[in-house]
């Protein structure tokens, strides 16, 4: 089968990735499921909650790292459950200790139960924060062009916008916010939150999203391990969209084969 190469790898922290999809672990019936599931999809990225999951401070327990070993990904701690600054700091600070100097987390600060929407004020001091500790924060953050830049500007090495609230399904809300953050960033662009089925993922990558993180779209499904390939097959197929180029959008048809030229 041919390949299309690349032109813009996915590249976060300095280090290169072949999957633009990343998943995480919350959500599924066991960790079987959740290995099952990671592995269908190709991530090569992983969150995991720090304040929800055991990867190690709690011996004798199942520990998560069994099934998503960190020799084989890449472990992405995050901030899930945090509504503070100083919470998510000391969340962060813990998991670099549990996985033995690991700088590279997912910074989320939530602003309230019901709409787990991200509280910007308190995103912008932890992040400051981390950046100067020496971490590498991937952030979550709300679909504000402005901020977006912000965050690129005080370290942050991708920048996470939702597409929607947290495991709400709703797809995409606002495509015009996506393409200004994509078009104004130096750092990558990763859709977090809002995806509820493949089209969704597709969608955010035709955007020109660098990638898109999930996981109650895929642990919520009936089928979570046919979902999460269907995720990754959808991802793949918006990237190659994306560096095509569609047709523009016109209010009229337009033959496929052209008139000009025929037989009398």
């Amino acid at each position: 089968m041919q390949t299309f190469p690349d032109p813009k790898p996915l590249v976060i922290a300095g280090k290169t990735y072949r999957s633009r999809l990343l998943t995480g672990t919350g959500k599924f019936k066991d960790l079987e499921e959740t290995r099952a599931a990671t592995e269908a999809a190709a991530a090569e990225i992983v969150t995991v909650a720090i304040r929800r999951s055991n990867i190690g401070q709690n011996p004798g327990e199942p520990n998560l790292l069994d099934v998503i070993p960190p020799d084989r990904y890449t472990i992405l701690p995050n901030t899930a459950g945090c509504y503070t600054a100083e919470e998510a700091v000391r969340t962060c600070r813990l998991a670099r200790e549990l996985l033995d100097g690991h700088n590279l987390v997912k910074l989320e600060v939530l602003g309230d139960q019901r709409t787990l929407y991200p509280d910007v004020v308190q995103t912008l001091a932890a992040a400051q924060t981390l950046v100067d500790d020496g971490f590498e924060v991937m952030v979550y953050t709300s679909d504000d062009p402005l901020l977006a830049k912000r965050l690129e500007e005080i370290g942050c090495v991708a920048v996470m916008p939702l597409a929607a609230p947290i495991g709400s399904g709703l797809g995409v809300q606002n495509k015009y916010n996506l393409i200004e953050i994509v078009e104004n960033a130096k750092v990558p662009i990763i859709v977090d939150a809002g995806v509820g089925t493949a089209s969704d993922a597709a969608i955010a990558m035709e955007l020109g999203c660098d990638g898109v993180l999930m996981n109650t779209a895929i642990a919520g499904a009936k089928e979570p391990v046919r979902m999460a390939h269907a995720m990754k097959l959808a991802v793949d197929a918006g990237r190659e969209a994306f560096l095509a180029g569609r047709i523009p959008r016109k209010r009229f048809a337009s033959a496929s084969s052209p008139i000009d030229g025929l037989i009398g």
